[in-house]
């Protein structure tokens, strides 16, 4: 899943892009809020860990503008203001939800599962389609009730399948969503990454839509 980090102090910046990787999740960082609301603009995205205290462009003023152009992608607050006022102007304004600094990694990482399971329109904690589960939590599957063995890369390709379930997702959207910024990505990643789980899940599991993506089908 790929995740929009908006902190501009390097050390704390630099240890939540690494946990929220470490948590499976393609984690982008931007430092500012002009940054951030250029991104907003033009990226997608699975959800957005936003601190308020921002250069050139305050997280509240970018949380306000997402909202006035249509942006619902789930927006968790992360700030070291912890006033009850802080956190109903934060509210208000349109987060999801408002984490104070210092803050728990895994419960980071539990918050932002729960914004988007809800965001998908997803109840339950784990991924269900046909014969497949997926714990997002526990970065598991299982096909039939026996355990995958699936590298991160695929997993993550196998959660964004099974999230849009009945759904055509493109090549550019399992890159976007697989590949940061600042990784190269070879021209057949995606295609790789697709034959390895049709081996796993069966031939017919993943169809290709030619021209246009990837599609699992929904039982």
């Amino acid at each position: 899943m790929r995740i929009l980090l908006v902190e501009d102090d390097d050390l704390l910046g630099d240890g939540l892009q690494a946990g929220l990787r470490h948590a499976g999740y393609n984690a982008e960082w931007l430092r500012d809020g002009v940054q951030a609301r250029s991104a907003l603009a033009t990226e997608q995205y699975a959800a957005v860990v936003l601190d308020l205290g921002l250069p050139r462009l305050d997280g509240i003023s970018v949380l306000r503008e997402m909202r006035a152009a249509g942006n619902a992608t789930p927006v968790l607050v992360l700030t070291a203001r912890d006033s009850t006022l802080d956190k109903i102007k934060g509210l208000d304004s349109g987060a999801d939800d408002y984490l104070i600094k210092p803050v728990d990694l895994d419960e980071l990482s539990a918050r932002l599962r729960a914004l988007i399971r809800r965001s998908s329109g997803q109840a339950a904690p784990l991924l269900r389609v046909g014969d497949l589960e997926l714990d997002p939590a526990a970065r598991r599957a299982w096909l039939a009730g026996q355990a995958l063995d699936l590298p991160a890369k695929e997993l993550a390709v196998l959660e964004m399948l099974m999230r849009n379930a009945g759904r055509i997702v493109s090549r550019g959207q399992l890159e976007s969503a697989l590949y940061g910024w600042d990784e190269g990505v070879e021209s057949n990643a995606v295609e790789v990454h697709i034959h390895h789980l049709r081996r796993k899940l069966g031939a017919e599991t993943i169809r290709t839509q030619r021209g246009l993506g990837y599609l699992l089908e929904k039982n």
